[in-house]
């Protein structure tokens, strides 16, 4: 008797405990990356520093001390507390360049991923959608941009259009446009096999409330995925466009365009290049390390 009452009190048991949420579900299968925790903290420190740029950066950006080339850090002899990370050849303060420089990476990388996924997601779609030859010319022209290398295809595109910060944003959205192209293409057709697409067809939804409303909502996932690790890529194509004086253009504070500048001292003021090169690494790997943890909390296939 009481081997029958045990199963059915664990049922009730079972049954009056809270079902976590799917937030509480999703930070659980998150959290359990560390690198992914770390890669989110370095994210929130740098938005912090972008967001009050004015109110942490000693100086201004294009500020000049004329009286103070290439001072090292503080901790070294000759470093003053009024310049924490040194000065440029041109007297600028490098930690404020560093932080204006962190809005203007942010900037760049949310303006790029915004614009190909954007772009990409509607073709990709259109594609699925529409097929015959309208799904023909989509991919083969997604497969013309993947014959060359992202950079390379860049550097045509910013040496076509003329170089400048506008333009260098717009090339690297136009290498970025087949990943979320054939991404969201995949997704969609996985999604137009399934039942609950063809019901709502039957319903007599109409095309584009099948596109937007019950397909795409059910690719979010993996577009999340690409755009976080998007960003990455995008903040450093744009630094390689503005190291080979194809992106923004000086005195403006960004990390690529410093590191340019700094060739020429590597020998005599290290700090000049080494700090931008930091400052480029910690971001890239920051968002890297974020999209593993969103792709292990996102796929259910990878939970453990």
């Amino acid at each position: 008797m009481s081997g029958a009452e045990n199963p059915s009190a664990a049922t009730a048991v079972n049954a009056a405990l809270p079902m976590p949420s799917a937030a509480r579900l999703f930070w659980r299968g998150f959290a359990e990356n560390r690198g992914a925790v770390i890669g989110l903290g370095v994210m929130v420190t740098l938005l912090v520093l972008a967001a009050g740029a004015e109110f942490f950066a000693p100086h201004a950006p294009i500020e000049q001390f004329r009286e103070y080339f290439l001072v090292p850090p503080v901790w070294e002899e000759g470093g003053s507390w009024s310049f924490p990370l040194g000065t440029d050849d041109v007297g600028r303060d490098v930690f404020s360049r560093l932080i204006f420089g962190a809005r203007l990476s942010l900037v760049i990388g949310f303006s790029v991923v915004t614009l190909s996924l954007t772009c990409g997601t509607a073709l990709g779609l259109t594609a699925a959608f529409v097929g015959g030859w309208v799904d023909s010319a989509i991919m083969r022209l997604m497969d013309v941009l993947l014959v060359f290398p992202s950079l390379l295809l860049a550097i045509v595109i910013v040496a076509i259009l003329g170089p400048g910060l506008f333009n260098a944003m717009l090339a690297v959205a136009i290498v970025a446009l087949p990943a979320y192209t054939r991404l969201s293409r995949a997704s969609a057709l996985a999604e137009l096999a399934r039942d609950y697409v063809t019901a709502t067809r039957c319903a007599g939804a109409g095309r584009l409330h099948l596109m937007f409303s019950t397909v795409l909502p059910n690719c979010l996932a993996p577009l999340i995925v690409q755009a976080s690790l998007g960003f990455s890529s995008a903040v450093l194509d744009a630094a390689a466009l503005g190291f080979l004086g194809l992106g923004a253009q000086p005195p403006t504070p960004e990390w690529g365009t410093m590191l340019a500048g700094a060739l020429q001292f590597y020998q005599r003021a290290w700090w000049v290049l080494t700090f931008p090169g930091l400052a480029i690494l910690i971001t890239v790997l920051a968002f890297n390390l974020f999209g593993d943890g969103l792709r292990d909390a996102l796929d259910p296939k990878l939970k453990r």
